[in-house]
């Protein structure tokens, strides 16, 4: 998504573009959006019910009672003339419906994951494969995860050659704003390479 930053209007060289933070039930993607955004980040979290306590599985994240169920939404200027608006995707199966919306018109997006349940990243890895749609993996480093490196990670969700995986905090605004960056440079050299195979 590019368009006009409401700070900037009439510069026509501001941008504005759209990004997603998925990933597993409970591995930070609310805490990253809300530790980057300059704004008050949109949040549609609700407490978790007995209901969806049989469908969602919490192992591993006993100590979480609240859960996205649309969207959240921040904003995070990278450089003058240069934002990023954010959209944390719900982790749960039964929001993926809402995946196709988001995704509309995204630069890339950025995987979320816990190495204690690394399985719950497959599902978003596998959406942005099969769309094309640019992504890093962030690896989420929780106390007692272990202490996995990117090239663990990067063989374990078997990724594609160049895919970056790089670990983060998501509590930490600086650490969160690398990852933003990382995935603003991949997407970059990912978009520029199918222009010249499309002009060539």
């Amino acid at each position: 998504m590019v368009s006009e930053h409401p700070d900037t209007a009439g510069d026509i060289s501001a941008l504005a573009l759209k990004i997603l933070v998925a990933g597993g039930f409970g591995v930070g993607k609310t805490t990253l959006v809300g530790a980057v955004s300059e704004i008050r980040p949109l949040r549609t979290e609700e407490l978790l019910s007995e209901a969806g306590q049989l469908v969602d599985d919490t192992d591993g994240v006993d100590q979480k009672v609240t859960t996205t169920v649309a969207m959240d939404f921040g904003r995070i200027t990278i450089r003058s003339g240069l934002s990023l608006y954010l959209f944390g995707t719900p982790g749960q199966d039964r929001f993926w419906f809402l995946w196709d919306e988001l995704s509309q018109g995204a630069l890339g997006a950025v995987v979320l994951a816990d190495t204690r349940r690394l399985e719950d990243c497959f599902p978003a890895v596998d959406y942005f494969e099969h769309r094309r749609i640019p992504f890093v993996v962030a690896v989420n480093c929780f106390p007692g995860a272990g202490g996995y490196g990117a090239r663990d990670v990067s063989r374990a969700l078997d990724l594609d050659q160049g895919t970056p995986v790089v670990l983060c905090d998501a509590r930490d605004r600086d650490s969160g704003k690398e990852v933003l960056i990382s995935l603003v440079e991949y997407a970059g050299r990912m978009h520029t390479a199918r222009l010249l195979d499309s002009v060539g």
